[in-house]
């Protein structure tokens, strides 16, 4: 174990302690932000060749694929916070979606956000004139009520939530269910109503966007915002100890201070903390057309379909260089197919329910790890709740909620945990210490 008796630990300037974080994804990324606000130098170690984690963007073939169909809700204050918006060239969907039912298509959207989405909105069969009343009542009530105080509400079901506000089964099968389902990565709407409650919240506020130039453009601003952060790339972690790191080459690394910024049941001995997580299948293909002009989720409300969402990723600006279209199909319901069972059968799917053809594949994206699966979710935690051991901390969405807000304020949190255990939490006495 580190020496913390040691007078010399309590007198070293703060950019000599060798404080290092395990994972280059946005919790990790924030953790190091906030240290070097503090006069520290850390160390990121991932086993990756670039930051990201699970928010990176592929080139292929002239096309910007992201790792999954995610997007940037501007209205996140963590977001706000600590990123530059107008410098990720941002660019907006409309706040609605196109609803694919019985080989049709419907819009549906605010209207008080975007005066073209009033007539679809209003002809659409999706729910009812009862319906389109209860989902402004719930723009207005969500308006209303903080962050706090949704993370703070009795939790049931997302499901169980939308049908005791009166929803009928219609709206909530052919809006509610493909739209969220495809954000929550689970196909019954079983996610806590905390969740559906802040996710609701932030979109009525705010904007669902995309960078410019993909989702990693977020990872690389937060990169591009330090300057005394070393990084040690393409390096696995085996091992995480009180006063060294083991990677898997066998190489030791001494320490004073870790923040493991990723899963770290495999990096901790007997360390009986494990998450579940929530998998999908992202499936890019080139196409010579989009059926979706605006920038537009496309929903499937066929409850017995494998593909849940689409998008047309140039119906927004990108950075893509190809002149051909690019499709997003996202699928979460659990599946044993292999891969060219699942592209035959998607693309079945989006012949007969979407009327797509002629689709050319181009990628697939398995992800067995793309959201955590939580209960009793939190907005935030006290920096001391980070505290794994006395030398080691913990970041992640996981520890919240599963969300890019949640992973930052929980990078924030271990940094500041880290902070103040070396600074005000340490007692000497005789110079031997202890944690208080």
């Amino acid at each position: 174990m580190i020496d913390l008796c040691s007078a010399y630990l309590y007198t070293m300037r703060r950019e000599d302690y060798k404080i290092h974080i395990i994972g280059a994804g946005v919790s990790g990324l924030i953790a190091a932000k906030t240290l070097e606000e503090n006069g520290y130098k850390p160390v990121i170690i991932d086993a990756s060749d670039r930051v990201g984690g699970r928010v990176k963007t592929d080139v292929i073939d002239g096309f910007q694929l992201d790792y999954g169909f995610q997007v940037l809700l501007d209205a996140y204050p963590l977001a706000q916070k600590h990123l530059d918006l107008k410098a990720l060239e941002l660019q907006k969907f409309l706040p609605g979606a196109a609803i694919f039912s019985e080989g049709k298509m419907q819009v549906i959207g605010d209207p008080l956000r975007n005066l073209s989405l009033l007539v679809p909105t209003l002809t659409a069969s999706v729910g009812n004139f009862s319906d389109k009343l209860k989902v402004l009542k719930l723009n207005r009530a969500l308006k209303k009520k903080s962050i706090s105080s949704i993370f703070t509400s009795e939790e049931t079901t997302t499901l169980n939530y939308l049908q005791a506000r009166g929803f009928s089964s219609q709206m909530i099968n052919d809006f509610f269910k493909p739209f969220f389902s495809g954000i929550f990565l689970e196909p019954d709407l079983a996610t806590s109503s905390r969740m559906f409650e802040f996710v609701y919240k932030m979109f009525g506020e705010g904007h669902a966007t995309l960078p410019k130039s993909g989702i990693e453009a977020v990872p690389k601003q937060l990169q591009s915002q330090l300057s005394a952060t070393t990084f040690l790339f393409n390096t696995k972690i085996k091992t995480v100890s009180d006063d060294h790191i083991l990677t898997e080459d066998g190489k030791r690394i001494d320490t004073h201070f870790t923040i493991i910024a990723t899963e770290a049941s495999s990096l901790i001995r007997n360390l009986n903390q494990t998450n579940t997580w929530k998998s999908c299948d992202n499936i890019y293909f080139k196409v010579d057309k989009r059926s979706i002009f605006k920038p537009l989720i496309g929903l499937i409300a066929d409850g017995d379909a494998l593909i849940n969402n689409l998008f047309f990723c140039n119906s927004l600006a990108t950075s893509s260089t190809s002149d051909q279209e690019l499709l997003s199909v996202t699928v979460v319901k659990d599946h044993e197919y292999d891969e060219s069972e699942l592209i035959e059968l998607v693309q079945e799917e989006l012949q007969t329910l979407c009327n797509i053809n002629d689709t050319t594949f181009l990628k697939r994206y398995k992800i067995p790890k793309a959201l955590p699966e939580l209960d009793n979710l939190q907005q935030d935690c006290s920096p001391t709740e980070t505290q794994l051991k006395p030398t080691v901390f913990l970041a992640g969405d996981q520890m919240l909620n599963g969300s890019l807000n949640a992973a930052m304020r929980s990078g924030e949190r271990a940094a500041e945990g880290l902070i103040l255990a070396l600074e005000d939490g340490l007692k000497v006495d005789n110079l031997t210490s202890e944690y208080i």
